[in-house]
């Protein structure tokens, strides 16, 4: 299991946030004059976040943002050290608005995106050689591939994120995770196309309303990837409420699919040139394990769901 310190055998991990943000900088806006970059400041927010979820029982956080978005692996490698909850970094990017022109090569007329196999190269020495960063070169593995697709719909660029982390995720052995855009089923078919097995992937955003309405959470677990509810405690209309989460989790788990569920809050500790989702990271743990423990969950269902399945998906293999 790759962690910023470092190979960590993956049963030390304990209970794991697999959607989440540590720092999250909007590409640019560190040049804004009404933003303040202040690592100090930065460090302390983070800790004292990062140490609440370690009291309440959390071991592990993935900062899901992959690259270009703020990533600070000798911030997270401190923070590490500092707190004792493991970090587990990811490469990865998307949507297609989110790249640098330099990914579309602009020299073509009309610009076409990159090819797979450039994605393919590009995260997977993330992983094998390690995570960029400037003026340094590279210190620390990713341990995770997250790309997100369009929300009007996967585009040409998109899929060839998609395919790329997917066979980065061959060649390295970690594990695949997808925002969908418009299509959590046929994004997540993507992914299988290039031969990836279903249990290397996780599909994020289930909990929005239009993935419900159109049974994804059911499917994606059917067909061996990992439903990822990954908004708890964001209740805005375009998501289920935490009840109406608990209650599917539930349902998930009577079907025979406890095995294929992971939660997260999708919480941002520091947000700079937007507005960040500020939950704590122990949402999970302290407001939502409640509510499954009403709906009839026992404490090995909910064990598996915050330990073992996570666990499996960060596993290298």
């Amino acid at each position: 299991m790759n962690t910023v310190l470092g190979p960590v055998p993956a049963e030390e991990l304990g209970v794991v946030s697999v959607h989440e943000a540590l720092l999250s900088v909007v590409p640019g806006a560190e040049h804004a004059y009404d933003v303040t970059i202040d690592r100090a400041e930065i460090f302390e927010t983070l800790a004292a976040k990062l140490k609440d979820f370690r009291a309440h029982g959390g071991g592990t956080i993935v900062d899901s943002t992959g690259m270009f978005h703020g990533r600070d692996v000798r911030l997270y490698e401190t923070l590490s050290r500092t707190t004792g909850v493991h970090i587990v970094a990811s490469t990865g990017q998307g949507p297609e608005e989110k790249l640098g022109g330099y990914f579309l090569t602009p020299q073509t007329n009309p610009p076409t995106p990159w090819p797979t196999e450039k994605f393919a190269d590009l995260f997977t020495r993330e992983v094998t050689e390690g995570m960029v960063v400037p003026r340094v070169e590279r210190r620390g593995a990713a341990g995770l591939v997250a790309t997100t697709a369009t929300a009007e719909g996967m585009t040409a660029t998109d899929e060839s994120l998609f395919r790329g982390a997917a066979r980065a995720a061959l060649n390295t052995g970690v594990a695949v995770s997808i925002r969908y855009g418009a299509d959590a089923v046929h994004d997540l078919d993507v992914v299988l196309d290039e031969k990836l097995p279903a249990d290397r992937v996780a599909v994020g955003g289930l909990d929005r309303e239009d993935a419900v309405a159109a049974g994804a959470p059911l499917e994606v677990a059917r067909r061996g990837a990992y439903a990822v509810l990954d908004h708890v405690g964001t209740e805005d209309g375009d998501h289920l409420t935490d009840a109406e989460r608990a209650a599917l989790v539930a349902d998930l788990v009577q079907g025979g699919f406890g095995h294929r569920i992971l939660l997260s809050s999708n919480a941002t500790g520091v947000a700079k040139g937007h507005p960040g989702n500020d939950l704590p990271y122990s949402h999970v743990l302290t407001a939502f394990v409640p509510l499954l423990k009403e709906r009839g969950l026992g404490d090995e269902d909910v064990r598996r769901i915050l330990v073992d399945n996570p666990r499996d998906l960060l596993s290298v293999r």
